[in-house]
């Protein structure tokens, strides 16, 4: 009778992985610190060069014109004073945006950690591409000025007017992480009931 029973199939078969049903996947492992830290930080050293190179290739900047008293800025001219500012806003925003959606997804599994990697990152390349930019175009103006011909334009040095641009790459990346955040939520399976009871009912016995 016990061989009988033993070859009796179970009506029942467990999961490919082992695990009894309703049981949540392991999750995965975590990266080391240093790894997540060092990627991060690479990430964004190269995003801001990148965008201190592109804010000083593509920002307005307004030209002064020359006069026998020195330089002034026209009507036209007034109006894009902010250009630089503007200009840093969109790149730093858009940057931020799109690698701190990608670094918090990859270091999703540190939790409410990898936010905190994530908006320092973007901090560090924000500075990286204020202090590139003004590496590459910010000339002093007055000396220019000085050395012009009336007549003669003279654009305006590169630079911030206000810190404000300066916080859209924080704002970016964490705009990011809190969309996936709030995304994911409880995206895991839960094990809200139990197996069956027909499931510990013998085989009937033959």
């Amino acid at each position: 009778m016990s061989q009988q029973e033993s070859a009796q199939p179970s009506p029942y078969v467990a999961p490919p992985s082992g695990l009894p049903l309703g049981t949540p996947p392991a999750p995965e492992p975590e990266m080391p610190w240093a790894k997540a830290i060092l990627v991060t930080v690479v990430v964004f050293l190269v995003a801001g060069v990148v965008a201190g190179w592109a804010w000083q290739q593509f920002s307005p900047l307004a030209q002064y014109t020359v006069d026998e008293r020195g330089g002034a800025l026209g009507e036209e001219q007034m109006t894009r004073i902010f250009g630089p500012d503007g200009t840093f806003t969109s790149i730093g925003f858009v940057t931020a945006l799109v690698l701190g959606a990608a670094l918090f997804w990859w270091l999703r599994n540190y939790g409410p950690w990898s936010v905190a990697i994530v908006v320092l990152g973007a901090c560090m390349g924000s500075g990286i591409a204020w202090g590139v930019g003004m590496l590459l175009g910010h000339d002093p103006l007055q000396q220019r000025l000085e050395a012009a011909k009336p007549g003669d334009l003279v654009s305006a040095p590169l630079e911030l007017h206000t810190w404000t641009p300066a916080a859209a790459w924080l704002v970016g990346a964490a705009l990011a992480a809190a969309v996936i955040a709030a995304a994911t939520w409880r995206s895991e399976p839960v094990a809200t009931t139990s197996q069956p009871g027909a499931s510990n009912t013998p085989p009937p016995v033959h």
